[in-house]
């Protein structure tokens, strides 16, 4: 069951991690209005199953007043709001507390914080700045912690909490031991026939994974997107769900390696490959690595 919203408020970051979903970057384009976030919330309303709304990006609290606004229009509809947020703004734990104090008081429910190398080598991390004012103000949060990929010395595998998707596949798969392409039957992170979240970007695309669109809500109502919503007649997702990137491959004849390593390393390239046949379903081009 859907139960859960993720707007995007910008594609802007102020990092440029190589592990990232949608190459954000201090240069990345596309950022959502107040006006749109009014109505994507309606429209979340009207889907009736929705209980959560997180604000994210890129770096969500790069566009503050938008950001508070968003979280005021979303409890005020019956959300439970969290954000996600890589704290930069921590240059100590008092600063962490300004920061964090309006947010509170508007209602946020959950704080979700990536804390790992990379997006900060400091001691402390902006991160733990915001960790401990967090607690201080009892503010609930989380940790998201994603790894660097490494290889054990007794498998044939890489370790870590990376995804092969993005930015990640350009610059840390390269090196890393691949399986066969044909072993990669099925999507292990996204339930594509009944999703419980999407992710509204900030061109109106309506994400089922980074890049995988199931329609435009600039275009057509949100609501109406979520209830007419069938996997086996999406040309991407239908072959996902029901045979992975390989059936992907095989499906549309997509030129590929013999080796990948793990099945969004595949997904994502044969993606790449689709990009000119599947405009309207795999969108934006710039979480592709395309400008």
């Amino acid at each position: 069951m859907l139960t859960g919203i993720h707007i995007l408020l910008s594609y802007k970051c102020t990092y440029e991690c190589d592990h990232c979903f949608v190459y954000s970057s201090p240069r990345a384009k596309g950022t959502i209005t107040a006006g749109r976030i009014r109505g994507a919330l309606d429209e979340a309303r009207k889907i009736g199953t929705i209980t959560k709304v997180y604000f994210e990006g890129g770096e969500p609290t790069l566009y503050y007043p938008l950001l508070l606004d968003g979280i005021r229009l979303a409890r005020s509809a019956g959300f439970e709001v969290g954000i996600v947020t890589n704290a930069y703004f921590a240059t100590s734990e008092e600063d962490a507390a300004l920061w964090l104090a309006p947010l509170k008081e508007m209602g946020l429910t959950n704080l979700s914080i990536s804390d790992d190398a990379f997006h900060s080598s400091e001691k402390p991390t902006p991160a733990q700045y915001a960790q401990a004012a967090a607690l201080k103000m009892e503010l609930p949060f989380g940790i998201i912690r994603t790894d660097p990929p490494v290889v054990a010395p007794e498998q044939d595998a890489s370790i870590g909490g990376v995804m092969f998707r993005g930015r990640a596949v350009e610059k840390l798969a390269p090196g890393l031991p691949k399986r066969d392409w044909e072993s990669f039957t099925e999507c292990p992170y996204e339930d594509l026939r009944e999703p419980s979240r999407l992710h509204l970007d900030p061109y109106g695309n309506v994400h089922l994974c980074q890049g995988l669109s199931l329609g435009n809500a600039w275009e057509k109502p949100l609501s109406m997107l979520v209830k007419h919503y069938n996997a086996a007649s999406h040309p991407i997702a239908g072959q996902l769900a029901s045979g992975g990137p390989a059936r992907l491959v095989r499906e549309y004849n997509v030129p590929h390696e013999s080796g990948y390593v793990d099945a969004c390393h595949l997904c994502f390239r044969a993606r790449q490959a689709l990009l000119d046949r599947f405009p309207e379903y795999l969108a934006p081009r710039q979480v592709y690595g395309v400008e």
